[in-house]
C-alpha cells in the first residue's frame, strides 16, 4: 500500500504525478557556502542593476534567514528540454531569438501551481507548516537543489542534471518537518569548459563565476536603459535571453524532450519571430503578443530596444524603415537603439536624420548615440 512507503518516497511519487521530473530533500542548513559566495558576488558588483539582490540578501543567504522555522527543503525540477537546437537561428537575419524557457507558458504560473498542490498534499499527509517558492522570492534555488541531489551547479553557474541536462525549472518547498535528506549532487563538469567558450560576451570571469553585467540574459531582460555599446554586436539576434552556455553542455545529450512539461511547448509565433513585426508593437500590441508569457514582464520598451539591436546586427535592408520610424519614439532607450541600428543598416540615411534630429534631442545619452553613429 502507498501508506507503507516512507514519506520521502511518497513525496517523490506525488511530485512526479504533478509534473516534476526531479525531487530531493535537503536540510535547511545544507548549503553553508552559498552565503559567502553571494556576499562576494554582491561586493564585486556582479549583480549589476539587480538592486533587489542586495536589498534582500539577508533573506537569501540561507533558508532560515527567510523563515527561521524551516527544517527541511524539498527541491523540485520541472523539465523544459527543447526538441530542437536552441542555436539553430544564430545566423538567420530578420528574425529574433527567444530563450527556450520563454517560448511557452509562463513557468512561474505552472511551477507554482504544482508546488502548491504538492504542499497541500504534504500537509494532509504529514502535517507541519510550509512555504512554496519559484524564483520571485529570495531563495537560493540552485545551491539548495544541488544539496538535495538534483544535480550540481555547473561552470555556467546553472544547475546541471545527469538525466535532464541544463533544462530544469527549479522550485522549492520549505517545511517545518524533519525529512530524511538525500545525498548531495556531485560536480561532474570535469575538464569541460564548453559553456565558458560559448559565451558571446565573456560573462564568465572564471569557472563557476558569472558577471551578470556581461550576460546577454541580464542585458536583454533585467537591464533597463541603453545596452552598452561593447555588447551590442555580440548580442546578435537574441531579443530575450540567451541559451548558448546551456545549449552546449554535453550532459544535454541525456535530456529527453518528451519529459518536458507540455505547458512549456513553444508557441509557433515565438520560435522565430519577425523583427519587422515586433518593431511595430505599441504597449497594447506587446501585451497581446506576449500574454501568458514570461516575456511580458520586461514591457514593450525593453523588448523593442532589444529588437533594434538585433535589427542593427541583421544587415536586412527591409528593416531600415521600421527602424527609422522609431527615431521618434517616446522612450529614450528605444530612440538611442534605433539610431545605432540605423547607422549599421544605412549610414547615409542615418547621417541625414542626424542633421534634422540631433540638436533637438533632449536626452543627453541619445545625443551621444547620434554623435557615435555619425563619427
Amino acid at each position: 500500500m502507498a501508506q507503507d512507503k516512507p514519506l520521502s518516497d511518497r513525496i517523490r511519487d506525488k511530485a512526479v504525478e504533478l509534473g516534476f521530473v526531479a525531487c530531493g530533500v535537503a536540510r535547511a542548513d545544507a548549503a553553508p557556502r552559498a552565503a559567502e559566495r553571494l556576499r562576494q558576488w554582491l561586493a564585486e558588483g556582479r549583480h549589476g542593476d539587480m538592486i533587489w539582490m542586495e536589498e534582500r540578501a539577508h533573506h537569501r543567504r540561507s533558508p532560515t534567514g527567510l523563515w527561521p522555522e524551516v527544517r527541511s527543503v524539498i527541491a523540485l525540477g520541472m523539465s523544459y528540454a527543447p526538441a530542437t537546437d536552441p542555436l539553430a537561428l544564430e545566423d538567420e537575419g530578420g528574425v529574433g531569438r527567444i530563450s527556450v524557457y520563454a517560448q511557452g507558458k509562463d513557468y512561474h504560473d505552472t511551477v507554482k501551481k504544482a508546488l502548491k498542490a504538492l504542499g497541500r498534499w504534504l500537509v494532509q499527509e504529514a502535517g507541519g507548516e510550509l512555504k512554496v517558492f519559484v524564483d520571485t522570492a529570495p531563495v537560493m534555488e540552485k545551491p539548495l537543489a544541488e544539496a538535495a541531489g538534483l544535480g550540481w551547479q555547473g561552470k555556467h553557474t546553472n544547475l546541471v542534471s545527469r538525466r535532464h541536462g541544463s533544462w530544469l525549472f527549479l522550485g522549492a518547498i520549505y517545511t517545518t518537518l524533519d525529512l530524511d535528506p538525500d545525498k548531495a549532487g556531485r560536480d561532474s563538469c570535469g575538464s569541460c569548459d564548453a559553456c565558458q567558450r560559448a559565451c558571446p560576451t565573456n560573462a564568465f570571469p572564471a569557472p563557476y563565476q558569472l558577471d551578470a553585467r556581461r550576460c546577454i540574459s541580464y542585458l536583454t531582460i533585467e537591464h533597463d536603459g541603453p545596452i552598452p555599446h561593447e555588447f551590442r554586436e555580440a548580442i546578435g539576434n537574441r531579443i530575450y535571453g540567451c541559451d548558448d552556455c546551456l545549449a552546449v553542455c554535453p550532459w544535454n545529450k541525456f535530456a529527453d524532450a518528451a519529459a518536458a512539461n507540455t505547458a512549456f511547448l513553444p508557441r509557433a509565433e515565438l520560435m522565430a519571430p519577425d523583427l519587422d513585426t515586433l518593431l511595430g508593437l505599441d504597449d497594447a500590441g506587446f501585451r497581446q503578443v506576449f500574454a501568458g508569457s514570461p516575456i511580458k514582464r520586461i514591457g514593450r520598451n525593453r523588448m523593442v530596444r532589444n529588437c533594434l539591436i538585433a535589427a542593427g546586427n541583421s544587415g536586412a535592408a527591409s528593416l531600415v524603415e521600421p527602424v527609422r520610424t522609431l527615431l521618434s519614439d517616446e522612450n529614450a532607450a528605444v530612440r538611442g537603439a534605433a539610431i545605432w541600428a540605423l547607422g549599421r543598416l544605412d549610414a547615409a540615411i542615418c547621417e541625414a536624420e542626424a542633421g534634422m534630429r540631433r540638436d533637438a534631442e533632449v536626452d543627453e545619452r541619445v545625443r551621444g548615440e547620434w554623435d557615435a553613429a555619425c563619427s
